[in-house]
């Protein structure tokens, strides 16, 4: 049994999605026997209630400083440590690397040496990226069979489903912190114009700093809008839904493994290239919300509005989807993979 260290972040302005991509692997890596661990410099109260829930040993530290990490690594003998960051930068990674049999690093943005002995990356076209300079001799863990998915996702997506034509609601979710702030515009634009009998059940996290904001908009619309915090049934919401509205990132991956029709809502520029994949595969609509709310607000209303209208179009995004081969099977291939370093 191997200790793997997992360091990553959540904030309001960094977003939940490096843990929640961490939980994922996480669960893979105890399957397999090993014990995790999560350190963070930066939790919200919500999520590390999460960990805490569930089990998982979690440590704090202070900022980016490498020796809290090299302090804590030692004191419990870990084996490997994975990094999902943004902000650690090169420097600190080298500083930590000689302290551990293994490192995987997942990354998205191929911008600085990782010093890592794996890369994950499952963009289409991390293959292009400059990781052979970035990580040079690393294991490298690419492309769409590498999705990290919870198993609630990979339960769901195993399980009986309704057809498109029965379902009733639409799923709205902007990611655990929504930095851009769409929901509550989103939802006093589509909510009031949905046909009768249509749902929208709208998914937020509990550190959101415009909770309360939130809970206000979808309470004016009681009868048709049904608010879940920090839900434990993401799965069971994704089957049910006739079509998602989502920001890009982790949750584009878990709507595929359901194949669910979705409307992916660019926020960030790192998401612009896998929605951009997304749509030439016919896997989903994309709406670009970099710029004004106003204007990307309205925009989300109508077209998902336009989506729901047009089954034979959310068919085709489904079968699309579908015909992708999504398996769910990601994060057991991450952790064989990092088992394999360690044994190596």
């Amino acid at each position: 049994m191997a200790l793997i260290l997992i360091r990553a972040d959540a904030s309001p302005a960094k977003g939940t999605g490096h843990i929640m991509r961490c939980l994922a692997l996480a669960e893979a890596l105890r399957d397999q026997g090993d014990h995790v661990a999560f350190v963070t410099a930066e939790i919200t109260p919500s999520l590390a209630d999460r960990l805490t829930d569930d089990g998982w040993d979690h440590y704090a530290v202070t900022g980016d400083d490498p020796a809290a990490i090299q302090a804590l690594s030692s004191r419990l003998k870990a084996d490997a440590l994975v990094v999902d960051s943004y902000w650690l930068d090169a420097d600190w990674r080298a500083t930590v690397r000689p302290g551990f049999r293994a490192v995987l690093a997942l990354d998205d943005l191929a911008d600085r040496p990782l010093h890592a002995d794996l890369v994950w990356n499952p963009s289409p076209y991390a293959h292009t990226l400059p990781y052979d300079r970035l990580a040079p001799g690393a294991g490298l863990l690419f492309g769409d069979a590498y999705l990290l998915l919870r198993q609630e996702i990979a339960r769901a997506a195993s399980g009986p489903r309704l057809p498109l034509a029965d379902r009733d609601s639409i799923l709205l979710t902007f990611g655990g912190s929504d930095p851009a702030g769409l929901t509550v515009p989103v939802v006093k634009r589509l909510a009031p114009a949905l046909p009768a009998g249509i749902h929208l059940d709208v998914v937020a996290g509990g550190s959101n700093p415009s909770l309360d904001c939130i809970r206000a908009a979808c309470a004016r619309f009681a009868g048709q809008v049904r608010l879940h915090v920090d839900s434990r049934r993401m799965g069971a919401l994704m089957a049910g839904a006739g079509l998602a509205v989502t920001a890009g990132g982790g949750t584009v991956a878990e709507l595929a493994a359901l194949a669910v029709p979705s409307l992916l809502v660019v926020v960030a520029d790192n998401q612009a290239p896998a929605a951009e994949d997304a749509r030439a595969k016919g896997w989903a609509s994309v709406i670009d919300a970099r710029g004004d709310r106003t204007a990307a607000a309205d925009a989300v209303a109508a077209s998902a509005l336009s989506l729901w209208t047009d089954l034979p179009a959310r068919t085709t995004l489904s079968h699309c989807i579908s015909a992708g081969g999504i398996d769910g099977r990601g994060a057991q291939r991450v952790a064989a993979a990092l088992r394999m370093r360690l044994s190596a």
